[in-house]
């Protein structure tokens, strides 16, 4: 078995020789990350090559993508494939195609060359190393064939490093433990759903219950004291030996949004437990209690009310919700009876600050930033504060073919300009967190004879700073009536919601960075567009945040949403060292 020790020490001739098969047919690779040994870790490792590639010239790069074979192609079917790719079609299964699943698989080769100039190229161990099933396959190579030419490009290059990240593996004997259990954790309470297809875990149903109730058991298999509370809160405490000791907060929630991705949430729950249960096997102990907190509702499906959960915890949980209705007219009070919770117990919940050290929460990042870096993690500096309207535009509706095109009151062709004015202001800021997005479009009654004679739409505007956030909102809303009064249509603005962005403390910033480098990755920073539980508990503690990369160009609040188990590893490693060498704040 190769050690890592042995590649830091070999001359660049056997180095290059030992990492021949990471990259395929590609020894210009291993050969100038060479230059950057000794390597920490074998994290480093990856990374350094990895970023060889990043910097590769656009001919070196389509170079390594054409040096792979296709999937199922002519090079697999003459046996001439590499030992690597030959374990690795064999183990998704490529080796024993129907008939038909063949024939699809070479059109669909064919039609991908015809239209990129290289071959498909995607890991098919996925993301846990398991194998990706043939139906996988297929439907993530139709998926990816209706992408532009620099998008495949950049995937083709991710899907590579990916292969190379687990070839590396198998090279040096290494497994990634703690986010294979995390992996295996968020599938399994990844099938429990309100729905037959997909993942919807909605406040206080039956798959709601059934998956704090598995929660809690993996808490307490853990070594954790664990309860749910009353408001549905799954809290797991590691005790320090001191019983006066202080608490470190982590956690996320475990609520989905309709039809939405296994790791937005649960990825911050299972990683810290899956952490605490590597440190009660070795009878290790924090010198501060360690709370991890699955916050029962983050999302607002059923009674369209957010951060249930963490509101309960900071002591704001609003009793007045209660009252709310679902879609089937049952009200949240109900819901929390029928579940067994004592909706009067809620306010014991709250949390006092004194006794909190901070609050650290694992994310996956629901964005393509880290992605696009080619970076495991990054630490967050903010969560973005967010300022939403409901917009009525009214006009007036009229004949479509007698009616002059100066004389019209068009309330639709008035919220197009509005909504390309959105568009234009958020993105000639230089400010990068300041995003600006129209979700809802509606013209109510509309016909298509008819000059609509009403618009509705949403604005949704965010930026990790208040300031960027207040001067975009304010030329948005003056350009409203602008062009309101311009084209003689009425407006309506009604502010929804109005949340403060939550810069994260920089104290603890500063120990995720030393330890995110320690674990042989550069630490980034950026900003999260996303609002998260972190965001309501700064309201009582210091708090920050480690975002995890999130594959399939950063698609979240999907199906399609994604991580690997080598990131989670590489997160819950620079969790643990984060612990291991936790300092409070003076």
């Amino acid at each position: 078995m190769t050690t890592l020790e042995q590649l830091n020490n070999s001359d660049v001739t056997a180095f290059v020789s030992t990492l021949h098969g990471i990259y395929e047919h590609s020894p210009w690779i291993p050969e100038r990350a060479a230059a950057q040994r000794p390597f920490a870790n074998i994290t480093a490792l990856k990374q350094a090559m990895q970023a060889v590639v990043s910097k590769a010239t656009r001919e070196e790069q389509l170079g390594l993508i054409r040096a792979h074979p296709e999937l199922a192609g002519k090079a697999a079917i003459s046996g001439e494939l590499t030992v690597e790719s030959t374990g690795e079609q064999a183990k998704a299964g490529l080796n024993n195609c129907s008939p038909e699943e063949f024939a699809t698989l070479q059109k669909l080769n064919a039609d991908y060359n015809r239209k990129f100039g290289f071959p498909f190229i995607l890991a098919v161990k996925g993301a846990d190393g398991q194998g990706l099933s043939r139906q996988a396959i297929i439907a993530t190579f139709s998926r990816r064939l209706k992408n532009q030419f620099d998008d495949e490009l950049g995937e083709a290059l991710r899907q590579i490093g990916r292969i190379a990240e687990m070839r590396t593996n198998d090279l040096l004997g290494y497994v990634p433990e703690l986010g294979k259990t995390i992996m295996q954790w968020a599938e399994q309470i990844g099938a429990w759903s309100d729905d037959e297809t997909g993942l919807t875990c909605a406040y206080m149903t039956d798959a709601h219950r059934r998956t704090a109730a598995q929660i809690a058991g993996w808490m307490r298999e853990a070594g954790m004291q664990a309860e749910i509370d009353a408001v549905g809160n799954v809290v797991g405490r590691y005790l320090s030996g001191n019983p006066a000791a202080k608490t470190l907060m982590t956690g996320s929630h475990y609520d989905t949004v309709r039809n939405g991705g296994k790791y937005d949430g649960r990825e911050g729950i299972l990683l810290p437990i899956a952490i605490v249960k590597h440190l009660h096997e070795r009878g290790e102990k924090l010198p501060f209690h360690f709370e991890i907190v699955a916050f029962s509702e983050e999302e607002g499906v059923r009674f369209k009310s957010t951060f249930l959960g963490s509101n309960a915890i900071i002591g704001q949980f609003n009793l007045e919700l209660l009252n709310n209705l679902d879609r089937d007219g049952i009200s949240m009070r109900d819901a929390l009876l029928k579940a067994g919770h004592d909706p009067a117990a809620i306010p014991v919940i709250a949390r006092k600050p004194a006794d909190l050290l901070g609050y650290v929460e694992v994310h996956i990042e629901q964005g393509p930033v880290l992605l696009h870096r080619d970076l495991p993690v990054g630490i967050v500096t903010s969560i973005a504060g967010s300022c939403r309207y409901m917009v009525q535009l009214k006009g007036v509706a009229s004949h479509s073919g007698t009616t002059p095109m100066p004389m019209r009151k068009d309330a639709a062709t008035a919220a197009a300009e509005i909504l390309l004015y959105v568009e234009q202001r958020c993105a000639q800021d230089q400010h990068a967190s300041l995003v600006g997005t129209v979700g809802q479009l509606q013209v109510p009654n509309g016909s298509t004879n008819v000059i609509p004679g009403a618009c509705v739409f949403s604005l949704d505007i965010r930026a990790a700073d208040d300031t960027i956030r207040d001067a975009a909102v304010a030329d948005v809303l003056q350009h409203i009536e602008k062009v309101c009064e311009r084209r003689c249509v009425e407006a309506n603005v009604e502010r929804m919601v109005s949340a403060p962005a939550a810069p994260c403390a920089s104290w603890l910033m500063d120990q995720l960075s030393a330890a995110t480098e320690r674990a042989g990755v550069q630490p980034f920073k950026l900003a999260s567009g996303a609002g998260h539980d972190a965001m309501t508990i700064a309201k009582i503690t210091d708090v920050a945040m480690l975002f995890t990369r999130c594959g399939n160009g950063g698609i979240s609040h999907n199906p399609l949403e994604t991580m690997t188990a080598d990131d989670a590893e590489v997160s819950a490693q620079i969790l643990l060292d984060f612990l291991r060498r936790f300092t409070p704040k003076p």
